[in-house]
Parts: structure tokens; sequence; C-alpha cells
């Protein structure tokens, strides 16, 4: 008994993941992953959607993601363990195929969304500073986020905690400009209530809310480190809905800022829109020192991404969903080291395919995000199937019609997205057909690799 409490002060058995990870850094944690990169580009692309309202994109689906948000925020407290929505759906239907599918394309989503913050951090945001072939400085970056990440997770997310300040303070410097250009009386706060001419308000607000809600996704990956979560069952609530809070204001307030500062076809047009308003500040602020912000918003979530993959690697293995080699844990730095290793080469062979070239890896992030909100619409199922699953500790319970609203907004999104590009469905297809190979692959090698049972583990 000694024993066991003398391991629950220092964080646990050896052989499980730390416990590194505390309330504050929790938020953290979600918050980075929900504000990264996205906001900094898709700006111009949902101002094309909308027109200068973009704020009513934001707004709408900041709403959406509460619903799907609830759900993960049942299932982390109630099943607080590696691997996310693989884990839970892996509970409700006791099916290997089916977990395998999800956790393939869930992790297949993260990889190939760090893989793009990768590329963008190796083009021309870094190209400010210094000129290296794009594939060379990936490849590096690659490999430096893979040790930070091995390294352990309290560093990580204490890593997390200083870059996302920084995207934190990227955006609030635009809410400031915004004031003084609103003040200065050179900005047009009406364009902020135009939508795009030409459109209903109605079909032009949902098809900017499927980019803006591509912007909110992140909350789902953090139920994956839950295991490396202290008391998760209380955390993991307050955490989820108030990065949600916490981001959807600064989006609001951004969006509201850039509508008002830069004519909106000009957003449109821009790769970095708000780099353009940036360009208009009467504070005379150097481009250089946004680029440096913007590639810091790319480190963190390309870090926070293969943070996710990793775990649910070790989640599904720690279940016998997946070989037990992959539920190793490094004696030292209590990182599911094998797993990373695992997830960081696919990341470089993926690199390596495309070459640096960002217009591939783009085809494939949609596609993967498609993958996504599949995932999303199992999860809230599970959450309903799960409520007949009696648990010994107490949980958050989210009001049933949360699940049913998150599974009709995933659905419509999947929709929507269907009419307007039916080749991405073609190419989610065939990754789950990949995926489908690898599961038949995966039964051969758990038959002849694990002879000491499906949750066995090793310390190296």
């Amino acid at each position: 008994m000694a024993a066991s409490a003398s391991q629950t002060r220092e964080g646990g058995s050896p052989d499980r993941l730390k416990r590194g990870i505390g309330p504050v850094l929790l938020v953290f944690f979600i918050l980075g992953d929900i504000v990264g990169a996205g906001i900094y580009a898709l700006v111009g692309e949902v101002g094309a959607a909308v027109g200068g309202a973009i704020w009513t994109a934001f707004l709408a689906a900041f709403v959406l993601a509460i619903f799907t948000a609830a759900s993960y925020a049942e299932l982390v407290t109630k099943y607080p363990r590696a691997g996310g929505s693989a884990t839970y759906v892996n509970n409700a239907f006791r099916n290997p195929l089916v977990s395998f599918m999800v956790a393939f394309a869930v992790m297949a989503s993260g990889i190939t969304s760090a893989c793009t913050l990768t590329i963008a951090f190796s083009g021309d945001y870094l190209n400010q500073f210094i000129n290296v072939p794009i594939l060379v400085a990936a490849v590096i970056f690659m490999l430096v986020v893979g040790l930070v990440n091995f390294y352990g997770i309290s560093e990580s997310v204490r890593i997390n905690v200083v870059l996302t300040s920084v995207e934190i303070f990227g955006l609030l410097l635009i809410v400031l400009i915004g004031v003084l250009v609103l003040f200065g009386g050179t900005g047009d706060p009406g364009r902020a209530f135009e939508f795009k001419e030409g459109s209903s308000v109605l079909p032009a607000i949902l098809a900017g809310t499927v980019l803006a809600f591509y912007a909110l996704i992140g909350f789902d990956d953090s139920v994956n480190v839950a295991e490396e979560t202290q008391n998760p069952s209380r955390n993991y609530p307050r955490a989820i809905f108030l990065a949600l809070f916490i981001a959807g204001i600064v989006y609001l307030l951004v969006t509201f800022t850039a509508s008002m500062v830069v004519p909106t076809g000009q957003l449109a047009a821009s790769s970095g829109p708000l780099l353009e308003v940036v360009e208009r500040s009467p504070l005379g602020i150097p481009t250089k020192l946004f680029a440096l912000i913007a590639l810091l918003a790319v480190s963190n979530g390309a870090l926070i991404n293969m943070i996710m993959a990793s775990r649910i690697v070790y989640g599904m293995s720690d279940q016998g969903v997946v070989p037990s080699a992959f539920s190793r844990v490094h004696r030292g730095r209590r990182t599911p080291w094998v797993a990373i290793l695992f997830t960081v080469a696919i990341a470089l062979v993926l690199l390596v395919t495309i070459g640096g070239n960002p217009d591939a890896l783009d085809t494939l992030g949609s596609t993967t995000v498609v993958l996504l909100l599949l995932a999303f619409i199992m999860v809230n199922i599970s959450v309903m199937v799960l409520r007949r699953d009696r648990v010994d500790h107490e949980h958050f319970r989210t009001p049933t019609i949360f699940p049913i609203l998150g599974i009709l907004v995933s659905a419509s999104l999947l929709i929507y997205t269907a009419i307007d590009d039916i080749s991405v469905f073609y190419l989610a297809a065939l990754l789950l057909g990949i995926g489908l190979v690898l599961y038949v692959v995966n039964v051969l090698v758990k038959r002849s690799v694990d002879h000491e049972g499906p949750q066995a583990r090793r310390l190296e």
C-alpha cells in the first residue's frame, strides 16, 4: 500500500505515462491547439465566402463546436485514458475494425495537419529570416518536434504555454490595431456587417461556417493526453469550455477588426490576411515581427498534433487494438517512445514524398478533415451508447440533446463539403481503403508479436 501511495504522489507507476499536466497547463494545451495557424490564414478564405461579416461565420462555428466538445468532455471524464476518439468508439462498439479505422482517421488527420504546418513553417515565413530549401527545413523541423515530444509531456506543454501566449499576443495585437484604426477614423466598421454580394445571408454564413469550424477544431486533440493529466475527471470539462470560450472571443474580435481595417477583396486575395492588417497599423509594426509570431504559432500546432497522433497509437496499443510494442514507455522520460518514432517516421515519409509541395498536402489535409468529421459523428453516437455503462467515479454528463446536435452538425458539414467538392470524398475513400489494408496487416502482425497478452508493456 505504501508503494502505491508513493507512486501516486510521484505521478503514477513508472510503467505508465507521467501525469504532468495540471489544470492551467491543460487550458493552455487546448487553447494552443485551437488557436493555431488556422486563424492566421483562414480569415481571408472565410471573407471570400461570407463577405465582410466574417465574424458571423466564426460565431456560428463556435456554437456548433460546443456540441461535440460537450460529448468529448463527458467521455474523457468517464474514460480518462490515452487514445481519444478511438478509445470511446472501442468502448461503445467493441469492434476492433471500427476502432482501428477511427484511430487511423484521427491519427492521419493529426500527422497530415502537422506536415502541413511544417511546410508552412519552412516556406515564406522562414524565408523572412533565412533561405533554406523547403524540404530540408521541413525534415529538420519535424525531427526537432519529435525530440521535444519524446523529451517529456511536462516540457512539451510548458513550451506550448510559451508558444500559445505568443499566438494570443499576436491576435491581441491585431485587435489593438483595430481599436486604434477605429478611433483614428480610418476604418470602416460598416463593412463588418456586409455579406457577399449576390448571395443570401444564410447560405453565405453556412459557407463560411464550414471553413471557420476547421479553425476551432483542436479541442478533440486534448483528450489524447488524458492519461497524462492530473485529475482529468474534474479538470477536463472546465479546461475544454474555458479554452473554447477564450478562442471564440478572440476570433470574433480579430475577424471584426480584419473586416474593418482591410477591404474584404484584399483579405480574400491574400495568403497572409492578418499581415495585411499589420501593414495598415499606425504603430509601424515590422512585418518580420509578425512573421516570427506566425512561425511560433505554426510550431505550436505541429507539436500538439504530433503529441496527439503518438498518444492515439499508444492508447490503441494499450487496449490491444494494435501490437503491444507501441505501448512501450521510456523508463527515464515516461513517454511512449515507440509510438513517437512511428508517427514521426510516417510524417517524414509524407514530407519526402510530396517534396515540399504544399498543394498536394493541402488536398490531403482537406480529406483528413472529412475523416475527422466522420470521427466526430462516431464519438457523438458513442456518448449515447455508453450511457448504459456505469463507472465507479464521478464524471461530467452532457445534456442528451448535445450529442444529437453534434451528429447533425457534423453530417451537415460533410454534406456541404460534398456539394462543394466531391473529389475530397474520393480521396477519403482511398485513405479508408489504405486503413483497411493496414488493419489486415495489423491483425497478422499482432498474432506473431503479442506473446504476452494485449496489455503487455515493456520498459526501455
